[in-house]
This record gives C-alpha cells, sequence and structure tokens, in this order.
C-alpha cells in the first residue's frame, strides 16, 4: 500500500467510525466501544508508518482537483512533511487514549454512543487539518472542529454552565474565524491557488501584495482557535465538558490546530515584521497572564485550562522568533504531559467528589486512594514547569533558546525585538509555571482533614491510559537528538545560558510556593464543617455532572469554611482577587461586544415592533374602516337599497343637466 493511500486512511478511518457509531448508537449498543476504539488506534498505527515512511525527509505531496471554480482551484491534496508526521501521530495517540479512557470514565453515560462518534469525528477533523495539503480542505476540518467542541463542551447539557460554555466557546472562536476566512481568501487570491506548496512558492518569490493585512487576519483566527489572546476567554469555561473532552481539545487536537496552522504558513508571517512582532506580544501577554490567573484558580481543571494557554504562548513565541522546529516540539512535549495532567484530574475529581482544590486540601490519604494518578500526575506536573530531565524541559527549553538567539542578533528570520519580549517572558512564566504547578501538587495530594472518600479501584481502562501517557511525559523530551530531521533538521540541544535560567527560574518558584504553603498552613489549620459521605457505586462522569453543577462536593451536603491556607493567596495579594476572575476580561468584553450586541437586538425589535408594524397595522386600518362603513349600509331592507337607487338617479341626472346647461 503506498504511503499516499495510508495518510488518506488515517484521518477516513475515525470518520467512519463515527458514522458507524451514530447508526448504531442505538440499535446495536454492544458495537459502540469497539467503534468508538478500534478506528482510533487502526488511525494511530497508520499514522506511524506514514512518519516512519516519510522520515523527516522530502515532503509527501499528492492532489487531486476537487471541483472546477473558474477561477483559484479547490484540490484535494496531501502535504506530509515531518512536522505533519509527527502531530498526526501525536493526535492518534491522544486520541486513542481518550477513547479507552472514556470506556471506564463514562460508562453508564447515556449519551455515551453520541459523545464517542463526536470524539472519532473530532479526531478526523483535526487529522485532516495536519495532513491537508489545500487551505479550504484545511478549513473543513477547521470548523468541523469548532461544531464538535460545541457539542462535546455541553455535554452535560442539564447544567446551565455547560450550556453557556458551549455557545461561550462556538462564538467567540467564531469572532476570530470571520477575519480567517477573508484572510485565507486574500491569501488565495494573491497567490492564485489554495494550495500550501504555491502561496510558500509564491511567498519565498515575493508575490504577496498584502502580507501584514493578511496575517493580521490569519492571526485573528489563530487566536480563537488556539485560546491566544484576546480571544483565549473560551477555553477555562470549556472546562464544564467531560475530562477526556478537556483532555481532547487541550492537549493535542482544536487548541494545536492554530499553532500547527501558523508552523505550517510560517513564511506567510514572516514576511511582515510587525506581524511577527503582533504574534511575540499576544504570546508574551498569553504566557504572563494565564500563568498568573492559574496560580489564583480554585478549580483544578480551569487551573489546567490555564496552563494550556500559558503553554500555548510558549508555541507562539517560538513561532513569533521564527522557529517552528521548537514550537512544534513544544507542541508534540505538551500533548502528552496536558493529556495525562487531565486524566488524572478525572480520577482525582472522581475520588474527591469534588473538582476545589481548597475543598480536596481540607482531604487527608487522597494519594493513597489514588496511587496511579498520584505518581503519574506528579510526573507530568514535573514536565511541566520544565524541570530536568522530563519532557517539558527540553521543549520549553528549545523555545527559549530560539527567543535568545533571535534577541542576540543571531539571525535575521525575526525581529530582535519580538527574541527580547518573548525570552522576558518566558522566563517570568516559567517562575509563575513552576508556582501553580507546586501549588495545585500540595493542594491536591496533601491536604489534612476528613478522610477522603474510598471508592475502591478506578477502572483499569483509566489507570492504564495515565501510565502510557506518562512514557513520552518523561522520555519524549530526548527525541530532540535522533529526531532532528523532522524538525527542520533544527538542532534543538539545550542552550546553557537559558537552561540555567529556566531551571533555575522554576525551582524559585516552586521552592517559594512551597514555603508559601507552609506558612499559610502553619498559621491557619484547616478544620472541616461536615464529612464526606462514601458512595462506592458513583460513576466518574455523574460525579463530575454534580460537581459542575453545585459547585459543591458531590457527596453529601458539606459546607467548608473559605480556605485561608491557599499560597496562591499570599503569592499573589492583592493581585489575587482580579487573576481569580481572569482580571476582568470577560466584564471588559461585556461592556464592549455583549451589551452593545443586546442593545442593537431591543433597538431592532422596537423598531419592528413600534415602527413596522405600526405601518402594517395603519396600511389595514383604512380597508377596515371602509368595510366597517359599507357593512353599515347593508341593511336588508329592500326599500331601503330602491330609496337610495332612485336618490342616486335623482344625483345623477342633476349632475348631467347641469353639465349640459354649462356647456
Amino acid at each position: 500500500m503506498t504511503t499516499t493511500t495510508l495518510a488518506v486512511l488515517v484521518p477516513l478511518l475515525p470518520f467512519l467510525g463515527a458514522a458507524a457509531g451514530l447508526l448504531l448508537g442505538r440499535t446495536a449498543p454492544g458495537y459502540v466501544r469497539p467503534l468508538a476504539v478500534l478506528p482510533s488506534l487502526t488511525s494511530l498505527v497508520l499514522a506511524v508508518l506514514v512518519a516512519v515512511r516519510q522520515g523527516g525527509g522530502q515532503a509527501i505531496n499528492a492532489a487531486t482537483e476537487l471541483t472546477p471554480t473558474g477561477s483559484v482551484p479547490i484540490e484535494l491534496a496531501l502535504h506530509i512533511d515531518g512536522f505533519a508526521a509527527l502531530v498526526a501521530v501525536l493526535v492518534g495517540v491522544v486520541a486513542s487514549c481518550v477513547q479507552i479512557y472514556s470506556t471506564g470514565y463514562l460508562r453508564d453515560d447515556p449519551r455515551y454512543p453520541s459523545y464517542a462518534a463526536l470524539v472519532s469525528l473530532f479526531t478526523s477533523a483535526m487529522l485532516l487539518v495536519v495532513y491537508s495539503g489545500d487551505l479550504i480542505v484545511l478549513l473543513v476540518g477547521w470548523e468541523v472542529m469548532g461544531i464538535c467542541s460545541y457539542f462535546l463542551v455541553g455535554h452535560y447539557w442539564e447544567t446551565p454552565e455547560a450550556r453557556a460554555a458551549s455557545i461561550k466557546a462556538f462564538l467567540v472562536t467564531k469572532l476570530g474565524d470571520v477575519p480567517f476566512l477573508i484572510g485565507l481568501f486574500a491569501l488565495g487570491t494573491d497567490a492564485g491557488s489554495f494550495r500550501i506548496t504555491t502561496v510558500l512558492g509564491t511567498v519565498a518569490s515575493g508575490g504577496l501584495h498584502h502580507p501584514t493585512l493578511i496575517a493580521l487576519l490569519l492571526l485573528a483566527g489563530v487566536a480563537g482557535k488556539s485560546a491566544l489572546f484576546p480571544l483565549h476567554t473560551w477555553l477555562p469555561d470549556a472546562m464544564a465538558g467531560p475530562t477526556p473532552v478537556s483532555a481532547l481539545i487541550h492537549a493535542a487536537t482544536m487548541v494545536a490546530a492554530g499553532i500547527y496552522f501558523v508552523a505550517r504558513l510560517l513564511p506567510v508571517f514572516q514576511a511582515s515584521s510587525a506581524a511577527m512582532v503582533v504574534l511575540a506580544v499576544m504570546a508574551a501577554v498569553t504566557m504572563a497572564g494565564s500563568a498568573l490567573a492559574a496560580l489564583a484558580q480554585d478549580d483544578i481543571k480551569r487551573v489546567l485550562a490555564y496552563s494550556t494557554i500559558g503553554q500555548l504562548g510558549y508555541m507562539a513565541g517560538a513561532l513569533a522568533v521564527g522557529d517552528r522546529g521548537a514550537a512544534v516540539f513544544h507542541l508534540l512535549s505538551h500533548g502528552a504531559f496536558k493529556a495525562l495532567l487531565f486524566l488524572a484530574a478525572g480520577v482525582i475529581i472522581h475520588a474527591s467528589g469534588t473538582n476545589s482544590l481548597a475543598v480536596m486540601s481540607r482531604m487527608t490519604g487522597l494519594r493513597s486512594r489514588v496511587p496511579d494518578a498520584y505518581w503519574t500526575m506528579t510526573v507530568a506536573l514535573l514536565a511541566l514547569a520544565a524541570i530536568p530531565p522530563f519532557s517539558g524541559f527540553f521543549s520549553k527549553e528549545a523555545v527559549l533558546g530560539a527567543a535568545e538567539h533571535v534577541a542576540t542578533g543571531h539571525t535575521e528570520h525575526a525581529p530582535g525585538s519580538a527574541g527580547w519580549i518573548v525570552l522576558v517572558a518566558g522566563l517570568v512564566t516559567a517562575v509563575l509555571t513552576a508556582a501553580y504547578a507546586t501549588r495545585l501538587w500540595l493542594l491536591a495530594f496533601h491536604g489534612r482533614g476528613v478522610e477522603a472518600p474510598d471508592h475502591g479501584k478506578e477502572p483499569r481502562s483509566m489507570t492504564f491510559v495515565l501510565w502510557v501517557l506518562a512514557v513520552p511525559s518523561l522520555a519524549f523530551g530526548l527525541a530532540y537528538g535522533p529526531l532532528p530531521d523532522w524538525f527542520d533538521g533544527r538542532d534543538l540541544t539545550p542552550v546553557l545560558t537559558t537552561s540555567v535560567l529556566g531551571t533555575g527560574l522554576a525551582l524559585v518558584g516552586g521552592i517559594v510556593t512551597y514555603g508559601a504553603w507552609r506558612h499559610t498552613t502553619a498559621l491557619a489549620p484547616r478544620v472541616p464543617m461536615g464529612a464526606v459521605a462514601a458512595h462506592p457505586d458513583a460513576e466518574p462522569a455523574r460525579v463530575e455532572a454534580e460537581a459542575i453543577a453545585s459547585h459543591a462536593p458531590a457527596f453529601g451536603d458539606v459546607a467548608y469554611a473559605p480556605d485561608p491556607a491557599d499560597p496562591g493567596r499570599l503569592l499573589l495579594g492583592p493581585l489575587h482577587r482580579h487573576a481569580a476572575v481572569g482580571f476582568h476580561l470577560d466584564a471588559v468584553y461585556n461592556v464592549l461586544f455583549v451589551r452593545p450586541v443586546q442593545a442593537g437586538a431591543a433597538l431592532v425589535r422596537f423598531l419592528d415592533r413600534e415602527v413596522v408594524d405600526t405601518y402594517v397595522r395603519g396600511a389595514a386600518a383604512l380597508p377596515r374602516l371602509l368595510g366597517a362603513a359599507v357593512r353599515r349600509a347593508q341593511t336588508g331592507n329592500v326599500q331601503t337599497y330602491v330609496s337610495a337607487l332612485l336618490a342616486g338617479t335623482v344625483v345623477l341626472v342633476v349632475a348631467a343637466l347641469l353639465v349640459a346647461t354649462g356647456a
């Protein structure tokens, strides 16, 4: 079988699995789980074969014209370079792990068949984005992911939080997709084709007429899809969806799509120095702002959501300094350890009955209840904090090293100012990342108070996946050695200066947070005001849905005093209350966008009801009055009719005589 055929099957198999799952979900429920897992696993195997055959060498290109357009052609095209081959493998790994994990996590959910089918469709759409060599076909996968995320985030539609989160995610990403679509059309018009190879050739020959405008329009869509400032606010709210969905969206699929798009078309953005500086500023604000917000969150999943935003900022920073090898390296590394963090969080939420770190910190023995989640999450948090030798250290160091290289003027691929912006923001974020990772670990696993509820062993399908993802979280960073060909031949060996700075700052962040935790714990011992009732048969998904709906422990009616023993409060001080609500960006957008739209809608409603309807009612009033007058003349008395006829005749005769006399 040719490599091209294998590549076509990679996105096709999950799509067929989704279609079969939707058709057989009600009539043959026993086939739902195999149809969810097997296509994803097969697609993963084929993606690995494609990566091996591609070998990091010459890109694989194939195309056939979709339909004659009469102007710019649209083609079913493949463009598989080293980046595409590796990202497809990552998507396959994470999607397969999520599907396997979900068979246990959602085993009794009545909507599991539609959920599994949507996850498969989501996976197919992302793989289409990864392999596509035509921008319009890529756009199809881009939009399918958007609608799938709407349904998956709103899986618990019974809760108002899930309904609001799904609508917000859809609308905010669409806000970016509109200029993104305009930018794609402008790019295709300038290049005379939507083929990625043709577009890149046009850029190389200086054929783009409006590079800055096109780049900025495309960045709007990237900001929405990859949750970069200022369109990142949908991502924390998307935590209202099931935890496996959070792992899928936040690790390797939807949020990575924007970063991957910029990496694939990086020369388009490099054609405009202004666009590169704008991207650097977006990355810097995204990194630092999200890290501060993560340090103030109480919901464990919202901490991880803001963490995702921050790591996407690192990837965008690498692209802003013109190093797509470092960006994709961090994308791959982050995909593994972030999926692990979310899936481990799902186990912890089930064990504790709550999403709240404050409540977890009042439980003792939680880590002994979920040893698999404890050890694997520890590995993932060390990778997130970029502590060597975990994978996050090597990939984040590649980003910082690239920024330092540009800042010191050793390359002309990006403005020096972009290098300094990314480097300074990246180092500041390294401190904050280690701080919130340490805080999460301490509050979740080292609490004191009531005994954590005992639910027995978690399903093996859940714990097995955690250990599978722990392997790349620990070892993938070492891939910088044997896999340079897949990263444009870029040497990803850690640089001494930024390695020492980054690791030192991360250690400082962790140590200071630990000291703050010890200090607050000693000053304010936490005493629970209630006891948690264990429900041994509780299902993880039901526990999470109830915790989301109630914002409280799902097991029993439990009241807890406010938790003063949070190191985040001590470290952030007066900034804490602002960081906890995302620095009020939602309130700002409410004033700038939501209220004007609502006011416009109210005005349109007023005009429709009071102006348009008034004209309609007025137009009907005159015929109605005439009809009433005519109706009154219809008395039914024959004598009246004859009298009126004679009177009319007399009037006509008199009128005729007057006219004749006048003549």
